[in-house]
């Protein structure tokens, strides 16, 4: 990977990726570096927690017309933590880019923005949790063949056909999953 990044791309857990809480895991790499990475998983939905009931939680007003999102589990790290993915179309002094399109935010604001159609983002989702690797970590476990890389799109990252992303992002690369083994080889 010499000097080459992640952020904007997207994460495939590979099968026997020996850890349960990444199985089949679609990730979203937000940030990526020489010191660390971080990203959020886009196909995890936390069980009945709907983003309308996480904002009346939270006492954010919304709409009563407003979707019933699921919120997603993001990663095993500070799951208690919010993070908001949303088109671009939505600035706030504290987004962070990640790829053309997408951004990342974690504020209140945008939690208040999501409560009103008249200025949430385009397409949004929000998560609880991230996963995160330290230096050279997540190139170690690439060359490990416990990921996969794709170019994300927004039906990847926002749509809520959860059960099916994980296949859908190996079907852009070209494979069908029933073909992979959890036995990873060196050529």
């Amino acid at each position: 990977m010499d000097g080459a990044f992640l952020s904007g791309q997207m994460l495939i857990a590979m099968p026997g990726i020996g850890d349960p809480r990444f199985e089949r895991s679609l990730i979203l790499v937000c940030t990526h570096d020489h010191e660390h990475a971080m990203g959020i998983a886009v196909n995890r939905p936390v069980e009945g927690l709907t983003l309308p009931d996480l904002l009346e939680r939270l006492e954010v007003r919304t709409t009563p017309d407003m979707d019933d999102d699921l919120v997603l589990l993001g990663g095993p790290v500070e799951t208690e933590r919010g993070f908001v993915l949303h088109t671009d179309d939505y600035q706030a002094p504290h987004s962070v880019e990640i790829a053309d399109g997408l951004a990342l935010t974690t504020t209140r604001e945008v939690l208040e923005a999501l409560g009103r159609p008249e200025t949430s983002p385009r397409r949004a989702v929000l998560s609880l949790g991230y996963a995160g690797w330290g230096a050279g970590q997540l190139e170690r476990e690439i060359r490990q063949n416990a990921w996969l890389t794709v170019a994300a799109d927004e039906d990847l990252v926002f749509g809520d056909d959860y059960a099916t992303k994980w296949t859908r992002a190996l079907g852009k690369l070209g494979i069908d999953p029933t073909f992979l083994s959890a036995e990873a080889g060196e050529a």
